[in-house]
């Protein structure tokens, strides 16, 4: 692994500019910061992955939050979804803190990395087709260079499906085979790569039960046990 080619992939990640509503609502964001953040220097850019880059983990969501990882500039940090997901991983020793609040706040991840599928915080949540093609450029180098990467566990529907998505257009995966979601559920992709999928802990998830602290930590050590 070439330290310089993660940073000409990060630095071209940043740089991008190529979907221009994605663009201007990032900015936007940026710009209209909310109350509780407003002495807040909003990151307001597309948001690269983050962690351990020898690691077999590779924890995937479909984007930035608002007011988390476009703020903060680093993904999974500064939101509720953070907050819990985090504290699960902390749980079964993945990353050595129970919280992700800040770029610098000590974060170490263990055997994993985590990056979100699309770089930038759509609108509604609900990127275009074509914005996340436009996306899938980045994601294929960063799965190139995550060289000892086997699992893929997507947070969520739209990045599992996302992830589907990614793999049929780049020929790793029949584009007749269908995929069904739900949590736990694990496909072998090819003799390199598994996709598992989970529910996303947004508060929703987890303020009505459909995903919980117990459900989760179940999962991920699961998980820990395939990337020993």
């Amino acid at each position: 692994m070439s330290l310089n080619n993660w940073k000409n992939l990060n630095k071209e990640i940043i740089d991008c500019r190529k979907c221009k509503r994605l663009v201007n609502f990032r900015e936007k964001i940026a710009r209209n910061k909310t109350k509780r953040f407003k002495n807040w220097n909003y990151w307001g850019k597309p948001v690269v992955g983050y962690g351990n880059k020898n690691g077999k983990l590779i924890i995937l969501g479909l984007a930035p939050a608002a007011h988390g990882g476009n703020r903060t500039g680093r993904v999974f940090t500064g939101d509720k979804s953070a907050d819990f997901l985090v504290s699960c991983l902390h749980k079964v020793k993945i990353v050595n803190q129970p919280t992700s609040e800040r770029k610098n706040d000590g974060l170490k991840m263990y055997n994993s990395y985590m990056t979100p599928v699309l770089k930038c915080v759509p609108p509604e949540d609900k990127p275009t087709t074509k914005e996340l093609t436009n996306c899938f450029h980045f994601f294929k180098k960063e799965t190139k260079l995550l060289k000892k990467s086997k699992i893929f566990l997507a947070l969520g529907k739209i990045a599992f499906d996302a992830c589907i998505k990614f793999f049929k257009d780049t020929d790793c995966i029949d584009n007749n085979y269908k995929f069904k979601f739900s949590h736990g559920v694990t496909y072998k992709i090819n003799n390199k790569f598994t996709l598992i999928g989970s529910y996303h802990p947004s508060p929703r998830n987890v303020n009505t039960g459909r995903i919980d602290s117990k459900k989760m930590i179940s999962l991920l050590n699961k998980i820990k046990k395939k990337i020993k």
